[in-house]
């Protein structure tokens, strides 16, 4: 378990929050729970209803649809996001590739903390940009393998 000096230095390190003032900081801390998952348990499934964002502390994650492995996430990165923002189910599923510890901030947490400092949505809306750019990336080099197969 991380103390409260030691979420605010790791939140001060992630993506979405960082550039925020610390007693805001301070604040968001001290609402996230923290959860520790064994190797390879499935945090949620695609197609599940999302309650809530994660943000890796410690160990690995990989992002799949079924046995294809879309991302593998670790320290400082968080998932889960998309659910909360347009209320449909999960879109992928998240397993453990190892031990891991999660902050966790619920969707109405995540509100209350985006009206209170809007910059949070503009920093994960640009983490979804990267991710989709990193997909597309995927799909276009998955396409091509196709085409040399097929031709």
């Amino acid at each position: 378990m991380l103390s409260s000096i030691d979420r605010l230095l790791f939140l001060r390190k992630v993506s979405i929050f960082q550039e925020l003032r610390d007693e805001f900081l301070i604040k968001l801390a001290s609402i996230m729970d923290e959860i520790s998952f064994p190797t390879n348990y499935t945090i949620f499934e695609e197609g599940e209803e999302g309650r809530s964002l994660y943000i890796v502390v410690y160990g690995r994650v990989k992002v799949h649809l079924g046995e294809q492995e879309l991302a593998q996430l670790d320290k400082g990165t968080f998932f889960g996001e998309m659910a909360l923002f347009d209320a449909e189910p999960r879109s992928a599923s998240v397993t453990t590739l190892e031990p891991c510890d999660c902050l966790t901030l619920n969707q109405r947490q995540l509100i209350d903390a985006i009206e209170e400092t809007p910059e949070i949505a503009i920093n994960v809306t640009r983490s979804l940009s990267r991710r989709i750019r990193d997909l597309n990336k995927k799909v276009n080099a998955y396409e091509a393998r196709l085409k040399t197969v097929n031709n």
